[in-house]
């Protein structure tokens, strides 16, 4: 399986390509971050994002796009910049016909060091070591774009087996009467 993670952002949106099943040992394919002029207009930022993941995804032709999920923060200028970059990530994976996985940051800490409370350096310092690389990439939007993909390989499989025995079971329940109110059943 080959996943493109994305931690997005205007500034910078950290993008990462990693191969690998669950269960084996994974391989990092490209590591990077999209830059992007914070006094540059709004839409043209936005377009440098697109163009950039635009080439990621040419360049490493992946199956699956993980793309970390938007969450609240203090700071709405950051939160919005965040999921205008998100949004971007995930048009371009749904121009191609991509399946977009969405990852919580906590998912994505505990998956790749097993606690969803990490800090930043120990995210670095487990991609390190899962992917066998030399040093953490840099900066810690790059690093957090390879956990995003690791933690995708690894939850897929469970992630798919739940649907399809969801699915399953939805199928083979019969449906809920609904009884009107001041009736018996």
């Amino acid at each position: 399986m080959r996943v493109l993670g994305v931690d997005p952002g205007l500034t910078r949106c950290g993008v990462g390509v990693v191969e690998g099943v669950a269960g084996r040992p994974l391989t990092m394919l490209g590591v990077g971050v999209v830059r992007t002029p914070a006094d540059a207009d709004l839409g043209r930022r936005l377009v440098a994002v697109e163009e950039g993941i635009e080439r990621w995804l040419d360049e490493h032709r992946p199956e699956y796009v993980a793309v970390e999920r938007v969450f609240s923060q203090h700071n709405v200028r950051t939160v919005m910049g965040t999921a205008q970059a998100s949004a971007v990530a995930i048009l371009c994976a749904s121009r191609r016909g991509l399946p977009v996985a969405l990852h919580t940051p906590s998912e994505v800490k505990a998956a790749v060091t097993g606690s969803g409370r990490a800090d930043k350096a120990q995210v670095g310092a487990m991609v390190t070591r899962l992917l066998r690389l030399a040093a953490p990439p840099k900066p810690a939007d790059a690093a957090d774009a390879l956990a995003l993909a690791i933690c995708h390989i690894w939850r897929a499989p469970a992630q798919n087996r739940l649907q399809q025995a969801a699915a399953l079971h939805a199928r083979s329940v019969p449906p809920v009467r609904e009884v009107p109110k001041g009736r018996p059943a």
